[in-house]
């Protein structure tokens, strides 16, 4: 088996390679992986790090909008998965040109490339934020797509796209769309990260508008693990929604990696909503329950502490990262 990974340093891509190369995935046991990774910001070769000496293991520094480079990798794949994406929504506020290049564009050279090649499989790895904002019960995949986010609106669109390529030309996709990921390499723009990081420098916290914006909290792990049940089983065409379980507010997040780090209320700073900002985000995990068995395994409260712990005894990788980081964030 030959798993191509786009994204493959990022956070949440970096640890489905660990994992395959650890053997957690028993289909995949022995499978040989290419990882393509333009190594912006966010991508960090550091992630791959536990992994880096691997023999199985091929790591390529490069864009997923460059045909040529996506098309020599893509060939001879048996399956692709794409992590690959401009995804803070802070950034994509500020500017969104690089998002609707990189998760539009790029999505269409790798869906082209590997329909070209034959690939037997593609996952493609969506977000939760597609369907908007919702203010009581949870989205089905078949729910109407309302992004309120330039980053949202560049992920709703590589999904029409890869939905595209499967009713147009037949290639063999699935989209999954997440719930809101932590856990460790995570990069400390993000809410959970950003949070820890600063309170562990004795620094506050910044806390957009009232704090009463829902959640749905997924460990990187149980994300993965969902990832690999499609990839391995899901049906061709379809969207597979991956939940956590654990809906908080943004207070009641902060007061938790508060407690978790040991100090009080006076650490947190209130600032000016996000605009655009949605209310709350739920999924329904149903179908990929009946349909592959997934449920998540890993409570928050252990995720939580886990991922405070991996902070506070990683310093060396997150402090060089605070400085290119956007600092507020979710």
């Amino acid at each position: 088996m030959r798993v191509l990974v786009t994204g493959g340093a990022g956070f949440i891509g970096s640890h489905f390679v660990r994992q395959i190369l650890s053997g957690a995935y028993p289909w995949l046991t022995g499978a040989e992986v290419a990882v393509l990774d333009k190594l912006t910001y966010a991508g960090n070769e550091a992630n791959l790090a536990p992994v880096a000496a691997d023999p199985r293991l091929r790591f390529v520094r490069g864009d997923i909008c460059d045909t040529d480079v996506v098309a020599t990798l893509v060939s001879g794949m048996d399956l692709v998965v794409h992590f690959a994406a401009e995804s803070h929504v802070d950034r994509s506020i500020h500017g969104s040109a690089d998002f609707v290049l990189t998760n539009v564009l790029g999505t269409q050279t790798l869906l082209q490339c590997a329909l070209e090649a034959g690939v037997s499989r593609f996952v493609h790895v969506s977000t939760d934020e597609v369907y908007g904002s919702i203010e009581t019960g949870s989205w089905s995949e078949d729910h109407v797509l309302e992004p309120n986010s330039p980053y949202s609106a560049s992920k709703a669109s590589s999904d029409l796209m890869a939905r595209a390529f499967h009713r147009t030309h037949g290639l063999p996709v699935c989209v999954t769309r997440c719930s809101n990921n932590y856990g460790p390499y995570q990069f400390p723009e993000k809410v959970i990260p950003l949070f820890v990081t600063n309170l562990l420098d004795g620094r506050k916290v910044p806390l957009y508008g009232d704090g009463l914006n829902v959640r749905d909290w997924l460990h990187v792990d149980d994300h993965c693990h969902g990832i690999n049940l499609v990839a391995e089983r899901g049906r061709a065409g379809e969207i597979y929604n991956i939940g956590g379980g654990t809906e908080l507010t943004n207070r009641q997040l902060t007061e938790r990696l508060l407690a978790a780090v040991g100090v009080g209320w006076e650490m947190v700073e209130p600032v000016t909503d996000r605009k655009g900002h949605d209310r709350r985000y739920s999924v329904d995990i149903t179908k990929i329950a009946t349909e592959l068995g997934y449920q998540p395994r890993i409570p928050f409260e252990r995720g939580i502490e886990e991922t405070v712990a991996w902070y506070r005894d990683n310093r060396s990788w997150w402090e060089p990262l605070k400085e290119r980081a956007v600092l507020v964030g979710e």
